[in-house]
């Protein structure tokens, strides 16, 4: 099961890298910022719990910088548009 999940964690980062470089999504995109946070958060979770130190440093810091950059570009978005974040919360009534 770990190497599943190592090779989930890892086609996640890479698909983002891939994608950026080839111009499909912007670095600051929520895709690619989820996607990143994601495989890098998965694949610290596996180096913390194998005593990998390196890649956990390396895998961590990576999820850390894409999560704070995703809560960034999430704010802005929530100022610029509220109503398309919000649950829709109107009730319908019965007649």
């Amino acid at each position: 099961m770990t190497d599943i999940l190592q090779i989930v964690g890892a086609v996640l980062v890479l698909a983002g890298f891939f994608a950026s470089q080839l111009g499909a999504v912007d670095g600051r995109s929520l895709a690619y910022l989820i996607v990143n946070t994601l495989g890098s958060g998965v694949l610290a979770v596996l180096a913390l719990l194998g005593r990998e130190w390196g890649f956990l440093l390396l895998e961590g810091a990576w999820c850390l910088v894409a999560l704070v950059s995703l809560v960034r570009v999430l704010g802005q978005a929530r100022r610029q548009r509220p109503h398309l974040l919000r649950a829709d919360r109107r009730t319908s009534s019965t007649g």
